[in-house]
């Protein structure tokens, strides 16, 4: 089974995958510290009681580096029991309830903000359309969803799974406002030109169905 269709199967076979990732320590795009491009993002944030998640938030440092400037309502999701754990050892009082090891396409709730940084990359291809979906379903009315996205493409299969900025326009588009949608000028250098800075508003009268995965 190739690593693609093991991100298309059940959460089963996603948490596994996931749980031997990050306890074999092998998340190479894991640059080891909140996302330049967030960072400068969060500290124009004055509002520290907002509602945020961080789905597949991994190591979480965006989750950290919140936590530490005393934002209250920062929720950390992943499928990998070891990341989550992982987390909740670096900082014991980090509330637990909102340290969520669940499925993201299963999660249910609402957010004034959504974090992304390296989980669109890590999901199978094949459901792009249902994460933004999803997120669409999970944002507040006017709620954002903030981050960056590989805007090339990777020789070696993924993940991380890249893209190129067509295809993000025409997935995001019908769902979101874009605010800011451009190649991000503070990337780390390994990624400099490589990564897009997205800050995108729900549409709040779009006539969307009720959300439904399909594993």
């Amino acid at each position: 089974m190739t690593k693609n269709n093991i991100l298309s199967g059940t959460s089963i076979d996603i948490k596994a995958y996931w749980d031997t990732k990050y306890s074999e320590n092998s998340t190479n795009w894991d640059i080891g510290s909140v996302s330049p491009p967030l960072k400068e993002y969060i500290d124009q944030i004055n509002d520290k009681s907002m509602k945020i998640l961080i789905p597949g938030a991994g190591n979480a440092y965006e989750a950290e580096y919140l936590f530490l400037k005393g934002f209250i309502n920062v929720f950390v999701l992943d499928i990998s029991t070891i990341a989550i754990e992982s987390f909740k050892q670096r900082f014991p009082d980090f509330s637990e309830k909102q340290l969520l090891n669940q499925d993201f396409f299963s999660h249910n709730d609402t957010y004034d903000l959504i974090i992304e940084q390296t989980f669109f990359c890590a999901i199978s291809p094949d459901d792009r359309a249902n994460y933004v979906k999803k997120m669409h379903s999970l944002l507040k009315d006017n709620g954002k969803l903030v981050g960056v996205l590989f805007n090339h493409e990777f020789e070696k299969d993924g993940p991380p799974f890249g893209g190129s900025v067509k295809e993000y326009e025409d997935l995001f588009l019908p769902y979101f406002e874009f605010k800011t949608f451009e190649v991000s000028y503070n990337s780390i250098k390994p990624r400099e030109k490589r990564e897009h800075f997205i800050n995108v508003k729900k549409k709040n009268n779009f006539p969307l169905s009720p959300y439904v995965y399909s594993v």
